[in-house]
């Protein structure tokens, strides 16, 4: 199955979740619900959020964490392989996806800080006159 043709099925087998859409990163896709991040699709496989809730259904089936190479160096996220015969079945897939989702739903928020321009002098308060 193809890329495309897989993300579809993906997707169609999902249908039922609020706010399901793909979204394209680094080569795979990222799966969405509203505004949370709950999975990914990536070489003809889909790997959905993991923590404590969650991550033994996985680890019972010997499913994989999701690893990429950066900078020489393998890593691992948060996500494990949703097993094939979950994947096959749509009922089952929503159940996994669900749980995925309120993993999703309680992770911490990532909050990035932007970088000061280096040109701006440093801020001072004045002190307050008084009256």
């Amino acid at each position: 199955m193809g890329d495309d043709s897989f993300k579809t099925f993906v997707l169609d087998q999902l249908r039922d979740l609020p706010e399901l859409r793909a979204r394209a990163m680094f080569g795979a896709h990222g799966l969405y619900s509203g505004d949370h991040f709950f999975g990914i699709i990536d070489d003809g496989r889909v790997f959905f959020k993991t923590a404590d809730a969650n991550r033994q259904d996985y680890l019972e089936r010997d499913m994989p964490p999701f690893t990429y190479v950066m900078q020489g160096e393998t890593k691992s996220m948060a996500y494990h392989e949703v097993p094939a015969d979950v994947l096959e079945q749509p009922h089952e897939l929503l159940n996994w996806a669900r749980k995925a989702i309120q993993v999703a739903v309680k992770a911490p928020k990532k909050v990035r800080q932007k970088a000061a321009p280096k040109s701006a002098p440093p801020r001072s308060r004045s002190p307050r006159s008084s009256r």
